[in-house]
């Protein structure tokens, strides 16, 4: 019993609960990177089930899996004791698991290793614990060796045989057959009971049988064991007959005593069952008696659980699935027959094992934040809560200052890197345990950014928008969105920041695109991201297809003209009836429009053009009707297109309720299309009088529907009929109907509160839609109250949209709500939400700025920060500004525009790097803290110089030819030298093709600003790298390479300075190639000029006097012979050979292939005649005596 003093501790305990605000557990994001580097506690993930029965004849494999950070090891104990596995040669651990194979192969029982299992898994932050594995070994015990006595009863008696199997693990499935291993047929009047035994609740003649066997079939062996049969002997008062049995007179005519019910099972009048909860519960009751009795149940107290209740084994036994603690109770089944009826109650208790209210789950925090587990457990009787820490008792754990145990909840306040651990929460009671593992991780961690980096977003203009930014870090980073880089952060107006770093931006427009960097800071770093946002115009059809009406044979055509944003690439598809359209040779399709020409039946359906770009789509259909032509069908009526519906008449009201209202209408002819949907609209004459809107749709085979409407309106309601086609006419309208008023229902939207001024909060929501008003005189109650002050609450009642609280503190939190009210009543109230006064310029400056580690372009920077209560503001960054006052080379003009740098942080002493310096250069910089308004006055004045650097590149770099064999370069001295410089440097090589000649070096002084180079020959081309030079080093190289030099050519450099060059053109391969063009062409015209001085003369070919025909030479009617002969198989005609083998002159000529001496070339030399032999062998043998040496034989005989 606890005394005064305990009292008041639990009660300190309880209210420290209620009070207790605790930082959200960070959680962790299953991102690969964060992971492998985010160290944590052991985790288990795998592991045997507590009751574990396993099979003798196989290897035991007991499960534990883990996974943590560093990878955990694995210990066990068994029965309490640190378990050995190296001492055991039979016993193995599967590597990077806790997992034990036991193997029998060399012997041993399996037996032996019964017993109770528990898994540990270690790393450097925690040791987590399995679930204790009871481990048994399966059995299947033989069945007593027993001699069973013949069992006689009286014809209408009752009887039970009994099975008694052996007790097997797990327990056997009983079951009773015959010798024939056929199973008993069991009835109303025979069944087995649920502990194996089988009851006759009557014994009939024909029962007499010598081959009762029940049967055990155990699970794990799959073997069936059989008991010795039992053998029935039925005494009977009169001769039995088996041809006498009939089932309206089983007994055959005999008489035989009728009995009262009596139970067989469970025995007398009560008894009782205890079950637990989301278990299986069974009740039996078998009773005897003649005739055989029927059993009913009953529940008293109330009904039986219908949905989880089944009647099994002919109404005997009751079966209710799932138990839970209502289906307690006293449960009565009734067993009757005509002689009478008898009643057994079954008290059931529902019992609980432990079961999880509020299962403890990984904590993962910063440093210094607070948190708490949760173990709650229920059960009957109430479980007990025991703590562990590593699987150690909680108690016996070293104190730490910041963990406190309280009952069922750990408060861990202000943790510390080091204090990481696994928690084990034990809720036990008779029935059961639960064991959980839950580790609190203490992380610090710098931002990190998850998503993908300069990510581009397309949208289309209008569109709701969302831009992601996931993040992660330890303490968890604050997140601010910023637009090309300037301005304070995006939220509130046309944009949102949502908790996980998503930006939604309502409406996006062309003025929303640009660059939208995320920023995440915390007091261990800062991280960025960019996205760039692309807003596009719509795609849209502007002119769609039209339905229409085509006659057989005629063209059809469909219009789909559409309009996007022109960066955008679009596609154009279309389909028939919802399947891709082949566009064949007969199909057209070009950009705005699908042509069939010659339509046939199989062109009749629906075409959809659908125009797609990677954003967005756009779709229109129309239908195409093929008609007979006139001639040949008269009857074109018959084949009219369908149309659009005719309007729905005779709109009624029924059914008039606060809230809803039945409309009923009469639907108008659907010409030819069905109707698909009704659309009824609305109008309403108070707030928009004449303008119609659209309230609801209906499906096509509804004509009267109940609305729903909201109140304080006079409505009128008309209704549109749609079809394939399109939309009918409205309705007329109907009678009006006014809904009664009522408080509102909706809550005002976008409540927020800010300062306008530094003594003030603006207080401004947006105000309820027309009909979202439900009554007159709409105004609303706006409360505010300082926050986390007790304060009562401040009220005002206002019609507007605003309300201003004057004489604030300067950028104090407060708590805001609102609700609506009427004349009807009050609306709800809204979420609390947090507001903020106005701001004030800040009052202390940052002081001590001062540089360290300065290089020649970055530079650490350090002050000390400001009180942030004198910031009078939300805390944004520490700007600092910095301008470039002079640079250290004499003469060096410079550009003294100042630049800013924020830097967030609220470390005890911040610092950060100040980057993109001009080497060489002295600096001023002054640093101001700002919020989200104002900055402060400015901190100390600091001037430092960078260090010198490595120079820019050449102002210019030129290369002009000036002479064939030499080539002179000009450069000009760097825009910024970062130094002083001392000389440049010109490396250049050879270059031909992919080859690359010695690399040479010249150094020049630092008033040397050109240089000659020798060509060794004309065609040598250079690639030349040139750097300026200062104490530091090289500079950023100019690369020019000397171009292929042609007859003039012009070069650029790097200020945009033409200047032409001279080169040898007959080095020129261009050159050489247009003079041998030019040279072919003159030897072409001298063969034609012979030609036309030879037109009209013969040639011979070959000496024909004494060579007859060959075989295939053979002449066709025509006189002509196949120009496919044999000459193409015989020595050039150059070196013809004559039949007396003397080699001779060839005398061919293109004119022996005429026909007579019609084979001439006309005025442009071309050939004329046919080929054919000539058919006159004397005028050939007179040719050729004549032209045998003209000089275009030598030309063609060559050819």
């Amino acid at each position: 019993m606890f005394g005064q003093g305990g009292h008041a501790a639990l009660a300190l305990m309880s209210l420290l609960l209620l009070l207790w605000h605790d930082a959200a557990p960070i959680e962790v994001p299953q991102d690969p990177k964060i992971l492998q580097d985010l160290k944590q506690p052991p985790t288990i993930v795998k592991q045997s089930v507590k009751d574990y029965i396993v099979d003798p004849r196989d290897n035991i494999i007991i499960e534990c899996e883990a996974k943590g950070n560093p990878v955990p090891t694995f210990s066990w104990r068994r029965n309490g004791k640190f378990f050995n596995i190296g001492k055991d040669p039979r016993v193995t651990m599967r590597k990077r698991s806790g997992t034990l194979e036991i193997g029998f192969r060399s012997g041993g029982r399996p037996e032996d290793y019964e017993g109770e299992y528990q898994c540990f898994a270690s790393n450097d932050f925690g040791v987590a614990l399995s679930n204790k594995i009871l481990l048994r070994v399966s059995k299947a015990p033989l069945w007593p060796k027993e001699v069973l006595e013949p069992v006689v009863v009286t014809e209408g008696s009752p009887l039970v045989l009994l099975c008694n199997p052996p007790p097997g693990l797990p327990p056997p499935f009983t079951f009773w057959m015959n010798s024939a291993m056929t199973p008993i047929p069991q009835d109303k009047r025979v069944s087995m009971g649920l502990n194996g035994d089988l009851y006759f609740s009557n014994v009939l003649a024909k029962d007499a049988h010598t081959d009762y066997s029940c049967n055990a079939r155990f699970l794990f062996t799959h073997t069936i064991q059989q008991k010795n049969p039992f053998t029935l002997k039925v005494l009977t008062k009169e001769p039995y007959n088996d041809t006498s049995y009939n089932t309206t007179d089983p007994y055959g005519g005999r008489k035989v005593a009728e009995s009262t019910p009596t139970f067989l099972s469970p025995p007398g009048t009560e008894s009782s069952k205890m079950v637990l909860r989301d278990e299986q519960l069974l009740l039996e009751c078998i009773a005897a008696g003649l005739p055989t009795p029927t059993i009913k149940w009953f529940k008293k107290g109330g009904d039986l659980p219908g949905r989880k209740v089944k009647f099994e084994n002919y109404n005997k036994t009751l079966k209710i699935i799932n138990v839970s603690e209502e289906d307690a109770g006293e449960y009565v089944c009734m067993a009757n027959n005509h002689l009478g009826s008898i009643r057994h109650s079954i008290f059931v208790q529902v019992k609980a094992a432990p079961y999880w209210l509020d299962k403890p789950t990984n904590l993962v925090l910063a440093p210094d934040e607070n948190g708490r587990l949760v173990c709650r457990a229920n059960g009957n009787p109430k479980p007990n809560i025991q703590w562990l820490i590593n699987g150690q008792p909680v108690d016996s754990a070293p104190p730490s200052l910041s963990r406190q145990v309280l009952g069922d909840t750990i408060i861990f306040r202000s943790v510390q890197m080091g204090s990481s651990a696994v928690y084990q929460c034990n809720a036990s009671n008779e029935h059961g345990y639960l064991l959980a593992n839950a580790f609190v991780s203490v992380l610090d961690m710098p931002p990190r950014m998850l998503g993908l980096k300069n990510q581009l977003i397309k949208v289309i203009e209008n569109n709701r928008t969302f831009l992601d930014c996931p993040f992660f870090g330890s303490p968890l980073p604050e997140l601010r969105w910023f637009k090309n880089g300037q301005g304070s952060g995006l939220d509130g107006g046309q944009y949102r920041v949502y908790i996980n770093g998503t930006l939604e931006i309502k409406r996006a427009r062309s003025e929303d695109e640009g660059t939208y960097t995320c920023v995440a800071n915390s007091i261990l770093g800062t991280a960025e991201n960019q996205v760039l946002l692309e807003v596009k115009e719509r795609t849209r059809i502007v002119r769609v297809p039209e339905h229409q009406s085509a006659i057989r044979g005629s063209t059809a055509r469909f219009d789909c003209v559409v309009k996007s944003d022109p960066s955008l690439p679009i596609t154009v598809a279309w389909t028939k009836d919802d399947k891709p359209l082949y566009l064949g040779w007969r199909l057209k399709k070009d950009e705005e429009s699908l042509n069939i020409p010659n339509v046939n039946e199989g062109d009749e359906g629906t075409y959809t053009c659908t125009v797609k770009s990677e954003i967005d789509q756009d779709s229109a259909s129309a239908r195409l009707t093929v008609l007979e032509e006139a001639s040949l069908n008269p009857s074109v009526s018959s084949a009219l297109p369908p149309d659009r519906p005719d309007p729905p008449m005779d709109l009624d009201l029924s059914d008039p309720a606060a809230r809803s209202v039945r409309l009923t209408w009469i639907p108008g002819n659907d010409h030819r299309s069905p109707i698909t949907q009704f659309l009824v609209q609305f109008e309403e004459d108070r707030w928009e009088p004449g303008r119609w809107q659209n309230l609801s749709t209906y499906p096509g085979d509804l004509n009267s529907v109940i609305l729903q409407l909201a109140p304080y309106v006079n409505y009128q309601f008309r209704v549109i009929a749609i079809n394939s086609v399109g939309q009918s006419q409205p309705s007329r309208p109907s009678p009006r109907y006014k809904t009664s008023g009522a408080a509102p229902d909706a809550i005002p939207r976008g409540l927020r509160g800010w300062g306008s001024k530094k003594d003030n909060m603006e207080i401004t929501w947006e105000p309820l839609l027309d009909l979202e008003r439900n009554g007159p005189n709409l105004h609303y109650n706006v409360f505010w109250r300082r926050k986390d002050l007790g304060h009562e609450w401040n009220n005002v009642t206002t019609m507007g949209s605003k309300h201003v609280v004057q004489n604030t503190e300067t950028y104090v939190p407060y708590e805001i709500k609102i609700q609506a009210r009427n004349e009807f009543g009050q609306g709800p109230e809204s979420n609390v939400v947090t507001g903020y006064s106005g701001e004030d310029k800040p009052t202390d400056a940052p002081t001590d700025l001062r540089v360290s580690k300065v290089n020649s372009t970055k530079s650490n920077i350090h002050w000390k920060p400001v009180d942030l209560n004198s910031i009078q503001g939300e805390f944004k960054e520490y700007r600092l500004y910095y301008w470039r006052e002079a640079s250290l080379v004499p003469g060096l003009m410079v550009n003294k525009e100042k630049k800013t740098k924020g830097f967030y942080s609220t470390v005890a002493e911040p610092s950060g790097i100040l980057s993109d310096l001009v080497p060489y250069s002295k600096y001023k910089m002054f640093m101001v803290v700002a919020n989200n308004r104002f900055e402060s006055p400015p901190s100390n004045t600091v001037e430092f110089t960078t260090k010198e650097g490595v120079p820019d590149a050449p102002r210019f770099f030129r290369i002009n030819r000036r002479s064939f064999d030499t080539i002179h370069l000009e450069w000009d001295k760097p825009l910024e030298p970062n130094g002083i410089l001392i000389g440049y440097q010109l490396k250049y090589q050879t270059v031909n093709g992919s080859r690359i000649g010695r690399l040479q070096l010249e150094q020049f002084l630092p008033n040397v600003t050109d240089f000659t180079l020798r060509l060794p020959d004309r065609s040598t081309r250079y690639k030349f790298h040139l750097s300026a030079l200062t104490q530091v080093g090289a500079g950023e190289v100019y690369a020019e390479e000397s171009p292929h030099f042609t007859n003039e050519e012009n070069f650029t450099d790097a200020t945009g300075l033409a200047y032409i060059d001279q080169v040898d053109i007959a080095t020129q391969g261009w050159f050489i190639g247009l003079m041998c063009a030019i040279a072919l062409i003159i030897l072409i015209l001298l063969i034609v000029c012979f030609i036309k001085r030879s037109r009209g003369g013969k040639y011979p070919v070959r000496d024909k006097k004494d060579l007859p025909l060959d075989p295939v030479d053979q002449k066709d009617q025509d006189g002509s012979f196949d120009y496919h002969s044999d000459e193409d198989n015989k020595p050039l005609q150059g070196s013809q050979t004559s039949l007396d083998g003397n080699v001779k002159e060839s005398d061919d000529s293109l004119v022996d292939y005429g026909e007579g001496g019609d084979g001439q070339f006309n005025e442009d030399g071309s050939f004329i005649g046919q080929y054919t032999v000539k058919k006159d062998k004397d005028e050939t043998e007179g040719n050729e005596s004549s032209e045998a040496t003209s000089p275009v034989n030598a030309i063609y005989s060559l050819a």
